[in-house]
Order: C-alpha cells, then sequence, then structure tokens
C-alpha cells in the first residue's frame, strides 16, 4: 500500500498494483444511488425537475456524500454537457483570496454551455478559505448570480461567514447508517467477486464510523490479502486494533495494572503500526462503550482530550499515553464495586 499526497494506492501483498481505487470506480453517478442521504437527494432531485436552483452549501464529515452528490447534480442537470459546465476545486490546496479574483472568476465570467442558462462552481472544503477570500467570494457570488451557481462542501459550516451561509441553501449530511454501508459493501464484494464473513462486514463498518470512503478502502486493503476477508484481515489491513483489545487494556488500568496496561498498549503499537494519535483516539471510542459512572468517563476523556491536544504539538507520544494510563489507573480507585 503506497501513500501519496492525497490518495492511497492499494497494492497486492507482493506490491503489484491494483486496477483501480474503488472509491473511484464505485462512485455513484447519479442522486439515486447516492447512499444513506435520502433527506438530501429528494430536495437535489426538485432542482433538477425544476432546471434551476440557489447557490447550495453541503455540510458534514468527510466521506458521506458531499462530492458525490454534488458531481451527480451535475450530471444530472447537464447531461452530457456536465464536464463543460462545472469547475471543481478543492479549496484547501488554494485557499487564498488569489484562487477567488482568479479561477473561479474566470470561470464564472464565461457562458454556459447548453439550455439551462447556468454553470456550477463546485468548491470543496471551502471552510479552508481564509475569511478575506471568503468575502471576495461573496462578491463573486453577488456578480455572477445570473449565469453561474456554487456548490460548496465543508465539513464544518460555522467556519462559513454568514453573509455567504445567507446565501445558499444549506444540506446537513449525516454520518451513514451501518446497515446502509453493509449493504453498499456487499454490493462491491459482489462486483469483485469477495469472500467477506458477516463478522469482517461488521468490522469494516466498525472502523468506518458512517464514513462510506473509509469503508471502501479498507474493504480494497483487506482484499489485497487474496483470501476471505475476516476481522483479523481486516484490522491487519487497515492497521488499526480490535475494540475489545483496547477497552481490555483500559479495564486494566481501571484494575490498577498499569504495567500490565502499557505493555497490552505498546503491544498494540507494535503489532498493527498505530501512531500515538491513533491509540488515543481508539481508546477514546472504546471509554464510551465501558460500564463505568458517567463521572469518570468525563474525566477520562478530559485526559484523553489533554494527550491528544499535546501530541499535536510534538509532545513525546510513548509518555502522553503512559501518562494517560496512570492517570486511568488513580481513576480505578474511585470506582465503587
Amino acid at each position: 500500500m503506497l501513500n501519496t499526497s492525497n490518495y492511497w494506492i492499494v497494492t497486492d501483498l507482493d506490491g503489484t498494483l491494483m486496477d483501480e481505487i474503488w472509491i473511484e470506480k464505485y462512485r455513484p453517478t447519479n442522486l439515486s444511488e447516492v447512499v444513506g442521504q435520502p433527506a438530501v437527494t429528494t430536495r437535489l432531485k426538485n432542482y433538477v425537475k425544476e432546471r434551476s436552483m440557489p447557490h447550495l452549501l453541503f455540510a458534514g464529515p468527510a466521506g458521506i456524500g458531499k462530492t458525490t452528490s454534488a458531481l451527480a447534480l451535475a450530471r444530472e442537470l447537464f447531461g452530457d454537457l456536465w464536464k463543460h459546465n462545472l469547475h471543481e476545486l478543492n479549496a484547501s490546496d488554494e485557499r487564498g483570496i488569489d484562487v477567488v479574483r482568479g479561477k473561479i472568476k474566470e470561470f464564472a465570467r464565461t457562458a454556459p454551455l447548453g439550455e439551462d442558462g447556468f454553470k456550477i462552481i463546485f468548491l470543496d472544503e471551502a471552510d479552508a478559505l481564509t475569511n478575506a477570500a471568503q468575502a471576495a467570494l461573496r462578491r463573486t457570488m453577488e456578480k455572477y448570480a445570473r449565469t453561474c451557481r456554487f456548490v460548496m462542501s465543508c465539513n464544518y459550516s460555522s467556519k462559513i461567514i454568514e453573509p455567504i451561509q445567507s446565501r445558499c441553501a444549506v444540506f446537513r449530511f449525516k454520518p451513514i447508517k451501518s446497515e446502509d454501508l453493509e449493504k453498499y459493501l456487499k454490493f462491491v464484494s459482489s462486483k469483485e467477486g469477495l469472500s467477506v464473513t458477516k463478522e469482517g462486514y461488521e468490522s469494516l463498518t466498525y472502523l468506518a464510523q458512517g464514513d462510506l470512503r473509509r469503508a471502501i478502502n479498507g474493504l480494497q486493503m483487506a482484499a489485497a490479502a487474496k483470501e476471505e476477508i475476516t476481522p483479523d484481515i481486516v484490522y491487519q489491513a487497515v492497521a488499526a486494533a480490535r475494540p475489545e483489545e483496547v477497552k481490555e487494556a483500559l479495564q486494566m488500568s481501571l484494575e490498577g495494572n498499569f504495567s500490565g496496561a502499557r505493555e497490552r498498549l505498546d503491544t498494540l503499537q507494535i503489532t498493527y503500526g498505530l501512531a500515538g494519535e491513533d491509540v488515543l483516539r481508539q481508546m477514546h471510542r472504546s471509554v464510551r462503550d465501558l460500564e463505568i459512572p458517567d463521572k469518570i468517563k468525563v474525566q477520562m476523556i478530559e485526559k484523553l482530550a489533554e494527550a491528544d491536544f499535546r501530541l499535536s504539538e510534538g509532545a513525546n507520544s510513548r509518555i502522553q499515553i503512559e501518562a494517560v494510563v496512570a492517570h486511568f489507573s488513580v481513576l480505578g480507585r474511585h470506582i465503587k464495586k
């Protein structure tokens, strides 16, 4: 598996490149195929039917269909001319005011092809734009509103300035339900001729956390093993620890077994190749499943958040994880048996 700046290239175990990236191979091409967002796609289909639409703002976590919905909308509106009438930009790559003054204005001022009378600029990760760039974008939206519609996607709508939000119809995308994830994974598996166990699908949906892109990537990485896909194959392929293993380490720490918990987490890092941030993330998720008083959970999550922040500032991951385990060992004394 090779890492590039923007995506993963999946290889077989011998290093041979697999044919295609499955998230692109199986990307829905129309709104009816978009997974797990019925409320959103119903409204977008009405725009297609009316052949008219306002500016749009798609908000929600990564991997849940924002980009796919924008591309599918353009396909259905413009038909064979969709590539000519759609300009796609990623604001995280070019986040300054120059991109608004240059590429966006250049495309916006040209006439659309076809009979719809407008074209679309899709601005992905719009919340990465600086405030100055967003202010310039707002003026551009007003100036070219007759012939150009903007579709913007973001993870956090709160990072989009109010003058832009007020000019858009806002769509809230939700994490995709586990059953919808599993259904689509089974569709991909059937197309690729894969054998996946029930527990294998459960592992993929657990790790995806509502993110279809992550689920499909995980399936493709697991498929590189060239054997039946089980939980063991999945967790090794995506470099993640089993939730029960992390939960066991947490319980050991709460029981006062500091050395045992530290050793268990060390083993998980070595076995799965986990970074410190990955360990903290999985510990955070497992804390919610522990059968302990909420006041203890609160203190555990606060400590995990503190360690996560310190890691982001460059602290030593081993020291931070040991500090977390030590803190949990002390907290465990306050749990009533």
